[in-house]
């Protein structure tokens, strides 16, 4: 599982799969990995999800995002056109039917009804889903949040504290209880060490819109609050090695990558988002993306420029941790 996106996303990483085999759904579960369905070709799960409320959607993006009961447990699922591919153009092409809907000299537009096996929909299962599942994916407004050294003290660190955010499921990870089979890169060394793999996000069907995350082994660090000039090494460890397992596993250089760590982040320990540059991956706005070569450089001018200086981050309007900014008279 990779960010999804807590408060934007990862909680679990795509399958590395064969690019004609279809993506089997996932259930979202933090503290096991588990897959829903190991057999896709004989069981559908869905079949027995009852919706309940559509949370979001997106003509641009092409998903929704639906609520609902799975088997008498709540529920979200999140269904997503997959991107057309260029290898399967001229099949396409060959085995669709077409239906005029208007010609206008040299312009017509067609529906175009495509062969099932070229008409996937990635759908991926959050269940069982708590309230913060819903509320992460419902459509909401969000507010900058101007956050100084003090105030992640004062404010931010003690509601992580008392929230107690599970990250089990990346410790499952770490000690390959779950998803080993998609790790695409990994060093073993304790204070330098790090799990390369796909973010759930990315169906690994094509380069162009690739992402990966890298997690650190070292279980102490939050986000990039807590870095410091003696993380040094376990950050360029990750930012040279990602880039070169990259370039090894999928042929893409290092100029095509953005390579950034998110703040405030989906999950509270230590990852490294890899995506291809281009791609308008979720979360990868200057209010939230930091830059992992920046991050890097500032460390080694500043050794704590990360505990002093004021961030910057959106926080949707039902993030309890908004609610704190504004009870303490910051927002």
């Amino acid at each position: 599982m990779a960010d999804t996106e807590s408060k934007g996303g990862i909680h679990a990483v795509g399958t590395e799969e064969s690019p004609h085999k279809p993506k089997r759904a996932k259930a979202d579960n933090e503290n096991g990995g588990e897959e829903v369905g190991n057999d896709p070709e004989s069981e559908n799960i869905l079949s027995e999800f009852k919706t309940s409320s559509v949370l979001s959607d997106s003509a641009r993006e092409k998903n929704i995002f639906i609520h609902g009961k799975l088997a008498d447990r709540e529920a979200v699922v999140i269904l997503e056109k997959t991107p057309i591919r260029e290898d399967i153009l001229a099949e396409l092409f060959v085995g669709s039917k077409l239906s005029l809907e208007m010609r206008n000299d040299i312009y017509s537009t067609y529906r175009l009804q495509a062969p099932p096996q070229l008409n996937e929909i990635k759908a991926t299962v959050v269940c069982p889903a708590t309230e913060k599942h819903v509320k992460k994916y419902q459509r909401q407004e969000s507010f900058l949040v101007e956050e100084t050294g003090e105030d992640y003290q004062s404010i931010t660190l003690p509601y992580i504290q008392k929230q107690s955010f599970s990250v089990q499921w990346v410790h499952n990870i770490l000690e390959k209880k779950a998803e080993a089979e998609k790790i695409v890169y990994e060093d073993p060394e304790p204070e330098v060490g790090f799990v390369l793999l796909p973010d759930f996000k990315w169906d690994q069907k094509q380069v162009d819109d690739l992402y990966l995350i890298a997690i650190a082994r070292q279980r102490d660090i939050r986000s990039l609050r807590d870095l410091t000039a003696e993380h040094l090494p376990l950050l360029q460890n990750i930012f040279q090695r990602g880039k070169e397992a990259i370039l090894q596993r999928y042929k893409l250089p290092p100029s095509k990558l953005r390579v950034y760590l998110h703040y405030q982040p989906s999950y509270y320990h230590l990852h490294v988002h890899f995506t291809k540059l281009g791609y308008d991956a979720p979360g990868c706005g200057v209010e939230r993306a930091h830059l992992l070569a920046d991050v890097i450089q500032n460390l080694q001018s500043d050794s704590r420029y990360y505990t002093s200086r004021t961030l910057y981050f959106p926080l949707r309007a039902d993030d309890g941790l908004l609610g704190r900014f504004r009870e303490a008279g910051r927002l």
